[in-house]
């Protein structure tokens, strides 16, 4: 557990993360939202500069080295991603068609809709396609993931304050432990990433770093 992201609801936030068991086959990696779409925002505005750079630098090589453990220990890794099934959008929740940022249309089978090449997944690890921000509340998800017999979920992925925050609290809701990769995921901007964290931490999930989770995965 990462003392950097420490609310006002815990006066004392554990030093380290030597209470975090993760079972490995009772462990399961989600990669959330990771699509083609959003490598492209920096080309649009320069706004989304700093995030690109986050992007490119620090979450996909991250993201990569997890899946490659996962993998090695022969873990489940399951992808979501957003979508909508309908050319003109009408499937999709209502947070996605609110006017601005969050109105991004992109259906199924567009290639901006696929997972990033760098971390897609490999032979038949299961991507769910959601319609709202919650891979939980808009998929089987669920239903999988306990079929999997899976009770820890670790979480990564795009975007912080978004799709991974509303996936982590569905998940929480359900009584899945949850673990959060901090340099691992990302926001527009590294204040909402880490105004994010620092309120999900303890409460809905367990935040920690890429490194700390190799150590703990490798010591299980």
């Amino acid at each position: 557990m990462d003392k950097n992201f420490c609310s006002f609801y815990y006066q004392i936030c554990p030093s380290n993360n030597n209470e975090l068991k993760l079972k490995r086959a009772e462990t399961a990696l989600l990669v959330i939202d990771l699509q083609k779409v959003y490598t492209k925002l920096a080309n649009k505005d320069p706004r989304w500069n700093e995030f690109s750079k986050r992007l490119n630098e620090t979450v996909l090589p991250n993201v990569k080295k997890v899946e490659e453990l996962f993998r090695k220990n022969k873990q489940d890794i399951i992808f979501a991603r957003i979508a909508c099934h309908l050319k003109d959008g009408r499937d999709r929740s209502l947070s996605q068609k609110m006017p601005g940022w969050n109105n991004i249309l992109i259906t199924q089978d567009e290639d901006d809709s696929q997972i990033i090449e760098d971390i897609a997944p490999v032979n038949d690890e299961i991507v769910v396609t959601k319609t709202t921000d919650s891979a939980l509340t808009g998929t089987n998800l669920r239903l999988i993931i306990n079929n999997l017999g899976i009770k820890n979920v670790v979480c990564v992925g795009i975007f912080t304050d978004q799709c991974v925050a509303s996936t982590v609290r569905s998940l929480s809701d359900e009584s899945f432990n949850v673990v959060v990769l901090e340099d691992a995921c990302a926001a527009g901007t590294m204040e909402l990433h880490n105004a994010e964290l620092t309120i999900i931490n303890n409460i809905y999930a367990k935040v920690c770093s890429t490194d700390d989770l190799i150590k703990i995965l490798s010591s299980n």
